[in-house]
């Protein structure tokens, strides 16, 4: 599938999301076909109970992100950890892609105004899916132990690198019950 815009001019959020897609009522849909998710994968690492800090990815600013940005930044975290620590984290993905993007997409190039006379304002064909995350909301979490929070740190810099919007580290220990 062909990237026709960059993230950047679907990152913001305006409004509400306009994209309905139901199994229950399929009479109800407004999208008609629903693109993939690029996000499969939501837990990685060991699990276990002894891990005593737990480290969140969150933003600064409400944000869209689509689903191969979030995959991107999986991947990117997931192997730093992998890496570096392995077999002593536990890495959650906490947001799920359900909004779906629509683009008109219109010809451009010489005469292309000649070819293409599309409705203003119209409703486009559904291209990808995001996720909408408030500000605060944690995108990603990882627990490990405290000796590990500055590689669990650089990870999430990478990882935040791939996203857009700027990023926190919010950090919390992890009190056995």
């Amino acid at each position: 599938m062909a990237r026709l815009r960059p993230a950047r001019t679907m990152s913001k959020l305006h409004s509400q999301s306009w994209s309905r897609y139901s199994l229950k009522k399929p009479r109800k849909n407004y999208v008609r076909a629903l693109p993939h998710t690029s996000l499969l994968v939501f837990n990685m690492g060991v699990r276990k109970d002894t891990y005593d800090l737990e480290v969140t990815l969150r933003p600064m600013e409400m944000i869209q992100l689509r689903s191969n940005a979030l995959e991107a930044a999986r991947q990117t975290t997931n192997k730093y950890l992998e890496t570096n620590i392995p077999q002593e984290f536990e890495f959650k993905v906490l947001v799920y892609p359900h909004s779906v993007i629509r683009e008109h997409k219109m010809a451009t190039g010489a005469g292309a105004d000649r070819i293409s006379r599309g409705m203003s304002q119209a409703f486009g064909r559904p291209t990808f899916v995001a996720a909408r995350v408030k500000v605060d909301q944690a995108v990603f979490m990882v627990r490990t132990n405290k000796q590990h929070k500055a590689v669990v740190a650089e990870a999430f810099r990478r990882a935040a690198s791939k996203l857009s919007g700027t990023y926190k580290v919010r950090t919390s220990s992890i009190t056995a019950a």
